[in-house]
């Protein structure tokens, strides 16, 4: 069995969500300096690195990260690769280019077994370089995966929604339509195709979100 970690590295130099907290990890006992053991702590926001987001994030009455349903959260799983779709990025169509139905509709079968979808773009690269633009999924997506019961969007960028986008409008429709997220994966080693999938958030109270270690496996 060969297991895919899709998980960014959580690391001081990771980039946050701009004016979001920074992730900062620290020895603060070191052997080396006469303690026992290493001991270290973190500083962090929920959202660095690959994250689950809680409807609560974007709802004010919405759940919270710990009541989330772990089943959504491991399952089988879809890959769909769009990197040729956005590999010519400084092509100036290419800025306005949106996910939509027409590049999803080939995984429509699999979804029916495997009813988790991850879409993998390219288009961030370096995770200690916030990107500039990401591709968006365009506005009849949510309905699209909610007629065929697809239960979690994972991706590999750090929002569902336009980095300059006052309103969250895609995460109001995921969550409207029962489909739970999953942000900042790292599909750069993934191929296209069905695995097993677990990206179980951590149990935080009152989170609006939370880290996860998610990860692909075959039999």
């Amino acid at each position: 069995m060969k297991i895919f970690d899709i998980s960014r590295t959580l690391a001081n130099e990771i980039a946050p969500w701009p004016g979001d907290t920074q992730f900062h990890f620290e020895l603060k006992w070191k052997m080396t300096e006469g303690a026992t053991v290493n001991v270290g702590a973190i500083n962090m926001g929920v959202h660095n690195g690959t994250h689950a987001d809680a409807t609560f994030h974007f709802e004010p009455s919405g759940e919270t990260i710990e009541t989330m349903p772990l089943a959504t959260y491991i399952g089988d799983a879809v890959v769909i690769d769009l990197t040729e779709l956005f590999r010519k990025r400084g092509v100036a169509c290419e800025a306005t280019r949106e996910i939509d139905v027409a590049d999803l509709a080939a995984s429509s079968v699999l979804l029916g077994r495997a009813p988790r979808l991850l879409l993998k773009t390219g288009v961030w690269k370096d995770s200690n370089v916030f990107p500039d633009w990401i591709p968006v999924i365009a506005h009849d997506v949510p309905e699209w995966l909610a007629q065929r019961k697809v239960k979690l969007l994972g991706l590999d960028l750090p929002s569902v929604d336009a980095i300059d986008a006052k309103k969250l409008i895609n995460h109001h429709a995921l969550a409207a339509a029962g489909v739970a997220m999953v942000e900042s994966l790292d599909l750069s080693e993934v191929e296209a195709g069905v695995y097993h999938f677990s990206a179980l958030p951590l149990k935080i109270a009152g989170g609006d979100a939370a880290p996860v270690r998610a990860i692909l496996w075959r039999d």
